[in-house]
């Protein structure tokens, strides 16, 4: 009772793969025991019909193997007679003796082995339709490979253009880097907590008051600066122009009577440091002094 039902579950978890290669197998098993029959045995170890079924099914791939590559050396995807007898002919096999040992009399007949489909391996990757052949080739040719092997695959993005998807990304971009800036400047300089108990907790930079809060605004910014800087070259150039012009002469008798007009009575020159004695020390009421900038030549 235990043996029929091991028998029925072994039965029941083989794969139809497998069933179809014990079919087969049986089949070989058959015509070996009446081979062994035909030459006069009556009986037989089941490890020497073992030995002559695995040596008979080893016998028949070999020619299988051997006529399909000598059919897919001309080209064609099915063997023929002609490829069976050159197979045998290689493996040293006498091709004349077959048809004398077809028609021997002691021959037995076997009942052909149960209809049995073959398994169906399942591909790994289906896309598209295969192509048939056109009409210009032959059926005999190989069939056309999987259409994944040659179907045209796109391995970019094109690039997004529509304005929502656009600014949403920005935004989001724009979002993640002011807070990875956030949590660096947190990580690294001063913070405060809204949290006394517990200061890790949502941190916030600390703010560092000015003495002069008014500086930022009052100062020129970067921008600034470097119109000015354009400008005034543009007007050194434009100034050196009118130098160079000979139309304008600059008498030195009249300069010097002009100077000699606007010394005082005593006779000496006022310097530079008594009017600056005379002026607030405040940076914002100093007069306004103009970068040098060099000219490029």
């Amino acid at each position: 009772m235990l043996t029929g039902e091991r028998s029925g579950g072994n039965k029941s978890n083989t794969s139809p793969a497998e069933n179809y290669y014990l079919a087969r197998r049986r089949t070989l098993q058959v015509v070996v025991s009446s081979l062994l029959t035909e030459c006069g045995f009556e009986s037989a170890e089941k490890a020497a019909v073992e030995t002559l079924t695995e040596m008979m099914q080893s016998y028949i791939t070999e020619v299988g193997r051997c006529a399909k590559a000598s059919c897919e050396h001309t080209a064609r995807s099915t063997p023929t007679l002609s490829d069976v007898v050159i197979t045998l002919v290689e493996m040293g096999f006498n091709v004349d003796t077959l048809p004398a040992y077809s028609k021997r009399s002691q021959r037995m007949v076997i009942t052909a082995p149960p209809v049995t489909n073959a398994p169906v391996i399942p591909k790994s990757l289906v896309t598209g339709q295969k192509r048939t052949h056109p009409a210009y080739i032959p059926s005999h040719f190989p069939e056309f490979p999987d259409p994944h092997t040659y179907i045209k695959t796109p391995t970019f993005r094109e690039p997004v253009s529509e304005y929502q998807v656009v600014r949403e990304k920005a935004a989001s971009q724009r979002r993640d880097v002011e807070r990875a800036l956030t949590r660096f400047m947190a990580k690294t300089g001063e913070t405060q907590s809204l949290f006394k108990d517990d200061l890790t907790a949502f941190p916030l930079i600390a703010a560092r008051p000015s003495s002069i809060p008014y500086l930022s605004a009052l100062l020129p910014s970067e921008l600034e600066l470097q119109t000015l800087e354009e400008t005034d070259s543009s007007e050194q150039d434009d100034q050196t122009d009118t130098e160079n012009n000979p139309n304008n002469t600059i008498h030195d008798d009249a300069g010097a009577d002009k100077e000699n007009a606007v010394l005082p009575p005593g006779g000496g020159v006022p310097t530079v440091k008594s009017n600056e004695e005379n002026m607030i020390d405040n940076p914002y009421l100093r007069p306004v002094k103009k970068p040098k900038v060099r000219r490029k030549k």
